[in-house]
């Protein structure tokens, strides 16, 4: 089986994410190993994008949800950190703002979705109005059940329109979790990332866990898979991801488009 197809979620499967070995590294004896490899694959995920943003003509949707701590924001800065920023868009989906909550859950979402041409990257998601406001009891089953509908028709539309969507849910231990949050706190160089709701939200473990597989299994499509991905060890995190997203690319297979007719070479001389 390819390492895409082992952490991708088949559509139908009900999910357990406590299922998920969050400690596994796969075929990868060693972090060097995985490291070389994750660089080779960077590279190629810039030549892909490069392409992609002249081709100007398909996008690509990331997704990455986790529980706090679980490793989105450093999979953005390892795995994109060698490609072009111009062609690449990060948004961070905090708590809905007075005007964002006088629409639709999907209002404020739509709005960032990446242009033709471009990498969009989600941090958080629309998948919090299905996680969060379960878990503390802001929205009823009933409800849930409507908004995963929606959720499964917005991402239709957007593949439909020339999106490619990858779902990533990064699953650590509550160990591991543990000892994350007690590093921001003993660090004084991570210590501003210490959020004191972290803790509070911690106690909701197993509610979470729960919530998170009903909304996996639930919007888990063929246009728009969910893949679990073992994330106690950040390099084979980092490796995953960015194997997955070039395996994306890569079937997307954007390429350069044409020189502008007339442009052949040899065909214009520049004036000295």
């Amino acid at each position: 089986m390819k390492v895409a197809g082992k952490y991708k979620v088949k559509p139908g499967r009900r999910v357990r994410v406590d299922a998920m070995d969050p400690d596994s590294t796969g075929a990868f004896k060693k972090k060097d190993e995985a490291v070389a490899e994750t660089e080779s694959l960077i590279r190629k995920l810039d030549s892909f994008q490069e392409k992609l943003y002249a081709e100007n003509k398909r996008s690509l949707l990331i997704i990455l949800q986790a529980v706090d701590t679980g490793g989105k924001d450093g999979t953005i800065r390892h795995v994109m950190k060698g490609i072009n920023p111009q062609g690449c868009l990060v948004t961070s989906f905090k708590a809905p703002t007075p005007e964002e909550r006088s629409h639709d859950f999907l209002w404020r979402i739509h709005q960032h979705v990446p242009a033709r041409g471009y990498i969009g990257i989600f941090n958080r998601s629309h998948y919090e109005d299905v996680l969060i406001t379960r878990v503390h009891d802001q929205v009823s089953d009933r409800e849930a059940a409507r908004r995963f509908r929606e959720i499964n028709d917005f991402e239709k539309m957007l593949v439909q329109g020339g999106t490619t969507v990858l779902k990533f849910y990064l699953t650590i231990s509550r160990d591991e979790q543990r000892r994350r949050i007690q590093d921001r706190l003993d660090d004084p160089r991570k210590r501003w990332k210490f959020n004191p709701n972290d803790l509070v939200e911690r106690r909701f473990w197993k509610d979470y866990a729960r919530v998170y597989a009903e909304a996996i299994t639930a919007t888990n499509t063929a246009h728009a898979p969910w893949y679990l991905i073992p994330a106690n060890h950040e390099w084979y995190r980092n490796y995953l991801v960015a194997r997955i997203i070039v395996s994306a690319l890569k079937k997307m297979n954007p390429k350069f488009p044409p020189a502008p007719p007339g442009t052949a070479p040899g065909k214009i001389k520049i004036p000295v």
